[in-house]
């Protein structure tokens, strides 16, 4: 059977690439890039990669990058996308939970989700981060957003969602937020690219500071700043709070 996230990106990249949540792109890769001190020798690793909107911007300014995601057809969008720019980057089809690099990488990204944090199950998460660990290179660091448990705890989910909403864009049903395991479950309804109306039953894991900060420790990395995730403005000024819907996270080998 079929995951939600799954039947989702079947065929929905160019309809991904026009919501809202997509247009940070350019700011995101500054932050990247001063992350990395704009050293054009790294390897960047771009983990659920999508239609590879970070891929190719980086790629576009001289950077080596692979893509990996789940979705065919998210990865072929990256691929046309990656032509029409004239930029090489090796997207490939693989499942985050299983990478096969070994200490291959100086940076791994995992951005708007990624592919973090959609899994049906904690132990699926965490094999994620796992497998980006063991990808990276001994000193090599981890940037990815995760969504923040702090801000459903005071804020509707629903009406965020609602509030950032574009005309044409996915919209979001129904929403209810388990405080026992941080899943929010919710009906999101959509049109694909093809113009067919989808209803998909999302379920999606919020998670706090100090469990991210515990897991990744459990891997290996040794420095984790956690900050608030501002779309297309990610900054180490931005303290985390229960107004942000998303968390940026930093982490180092």
């Amino acid at each position: 059977m079929k995951q939600w996230y799954e039947t989702l990106f079947e065929n929905y990249g160019k309809k991904y690439d026009s919501e809202s949540f997509t247009q940070g792109t350019i700011g995101e890769c500054n932050f990247i890039e001063d992350e990395i001190y704009h050293n054009k020798n790294i390897r960047i690793l771009d983990i659920g990669c999508g239609t590879g909107r970070h891929s190719i911007e980086l790629a576009k300014r001289g950077y080596y990058v692979t893509g990996i995601d789940l979705s065919e057809s998210m990865l072929k969008r990256a691929k046309e996308k990656s032509e029409e720019e004239k930029v090489d980057v090796y997207f490939q089809k693989a499942d985050a939970r299983n990478l096969t690099f070994k200490e291959e990488f100086d940076l791994a990204i995992m951005i708007c989700e990624g592919a973090f944090s959609l899994m049906e199950t904690d132990e699926m998460n965490y094999q994620i981060l796992e497998s980006a660990a063991k990808s990276l290179k001994e000193n090599g660091k981890l940037i990815f957003t995760t969504l923040n448990a702090l801000f459903p705890l005071y804020h509707s989910v629903k009406d965020f969602i609602e509030s950032q909403k574009q005309e044409g864009n996915a919209s979001c049903e129904k929403s209810s937020f388990d405080l026992m395991t941080f899943r929010e479950h919710n009906t999101t309804s959509l049109e694909d690219d093809s113009g067919n109306q989808m209803e998909l039953h999302c379920n999606e894991r919020y998670y706090a500071p100090s469990e991210i900060t515990w897991i990744l420790k459990s891997l290996g990395f040794k420095t984790i700043d956690i900050y608030g995730a501002k779309l297309g403005a990610f900054s180490r000024k931005d303290k985390l709070t229960t107004e942000d819907f998303e968390m940026l996270i930093i982490a180092e080998k």
